[in-house]
């Protein structure tokens, strides 16, 4: 059995903790730009999957026995992966119910 390193893991979670901190600043910066929702929204669904392909492999790379994957690197994933999924969720019941309200109202 792999030795889970504590403390590789609280790095890594520091580590995402300052991306996410930083994702937001960056997005504002480039205000005059024009942006299209549909690709902003089919990059954000990729990187869903992306990140949960990564977590299938590494899960698959942990049970057949890899040595360079451990116990804590696939768990981070998975957990990533859920995180990411449950983020695209409510992004989309959020559009349903503003798509359903703009469809309710009086012409």
């Amino acid at each position: 059995m792999s030795d889970i390193d504590i403390n590789q893991v609280l790095n890594q979670m520091r580590t995402l903790a300052a991306q996410a901190r930083l994702q937001p600043a960056q997005g504002l910066e480039s205000t005059t730009e024009r942006v299209d929702f549909s690709s902003i929204l089919k990059q954000s669904v990729d990187h869903v999957n992306e990140v949960q392909q990564e977590a299938n492999r590494l899960s698959e790379a942990f049970q057949v026995g890899d040595p360079n994957v451990d116990l804590s690197q696939v768990m981070v994933a998975v957990q990533k992966a859920s995180v990411s999924f449950q983020a695209i969720t409510q992004v989309r019941n959020k559009l349903v119910n503003a798509y359903q309200e703009i469809m309710n109202m009086p012409i």
